[in-house]
């Protein structure tokens, strides 16, 4: 008998377009029991914990600052897919420089699918943190057909409520996705010298002008300046430079790590 960490791992390796032949040799599973797993995954990842959104008065997420990071993290670098039977499994793309981040993510994951196993499956250069559930379509209706680009991404009222209540949380997993906090440099002429002068600055791209738009009215409701890059690839970047924004994001945000 496998556990269900390994069943799940190697659903997540084959839903990734794995063949059953790869899995194999990496789980040591045979291909036979990964095929049965897959009709009959369901039971293996139902949870005794209610979904809020499914009550009969849909209600949040109990802990919403965990849920603004999370939303951060998936409005960057996060995508649902549908499994089969109603089953979905959340991915989140983290990069292995930032282990770090890593774990944010998956304790975040955890603590709104508490009974649910949350694992990574290491791909190259990344981790894929991951989670199933039928209810993520529930906490992320974000999800669609296609990229986030191509089509409207517009929260929920509620889900604008927990980004007003917690719109630090929501930056930062923004911020951790498709951001980063960089030293920049530039010369100035000082007693007349030349001199190096570095300042630190946070960056902010994507190519949804939805996802960007809802990152700079946060930022602008925060009393953070910032403005946008020229630049001629279609996404738009967010750039943080004035000394006492930075100061703010450094306090609230900070580098990723």
């Amino acid at each position: 008998m496998y556990d269900m960490g390994t069943r799940k791992r190697a659903l997540a390796l084959v839903a990734q377009g794995r063949s059953l032949n790869s899995v194999s040799k990496e789980t040591g599973v045979s291909r036979a029991a990964i095929r049965s797993w897959q009709t009959r995954i369901e039971p293996l990842v139902m949870s005794s914990v209610g979904c809020p959104r499914c009550d009969d008065t849909p209600g949040k997420p109990e802990d919403q600052s965990s849920y603004a990071y999370l939303l951060g993290l998936y409005l960057g670098d996060g995508c649902l897919s549908h499994l089969h039977r109603g089953v979905y499994f959340l991915r989140i793309a983290c990069a292995d420089a930032w282990p770090g981040l890593i774990d944010a993510c998956a304790a975040a994951m955890q603590v709104l699918r508490p009974d649910n196993k949350v694992f990574r499956v290491q791909r190259q250069g990344c981790q894929n943190v991951t989670c199933y559930s039928k209810h993520w379509p529930c906490f992320f209706p974000q999800h669609g057909p296609g990229k986030k680009h191509t089509r409207t991404i517009a929260l929920e009222a509620w889900q604008q409520e927990i980004v007003d209540d917690h719109p630090w949380e929501f930056l930062r997993g923004l911020i951790h996705s498709d951001g980063c906090r960089v030293i920049n440099w530039t010369t100035r002429i000082v007693g007349g010298e030349r001199k190096r002068y570095e300042y630190p600055r946070y960056f902010f791209t994507n190519t949804s002008t939805d996802i960007i738009r809802l990152c700079t009215d946060t930022l602008d409701r925060l009393g953070v300046e910032w403005k946008t890059l020229h630049q001629s690839r279609a996404a738009v970047t967010v750039s943080i430079a004035r000394k006492a924004s930075v100061a703010l994001m450094d306090a609230h945000v900070g580098k990723k790590y």
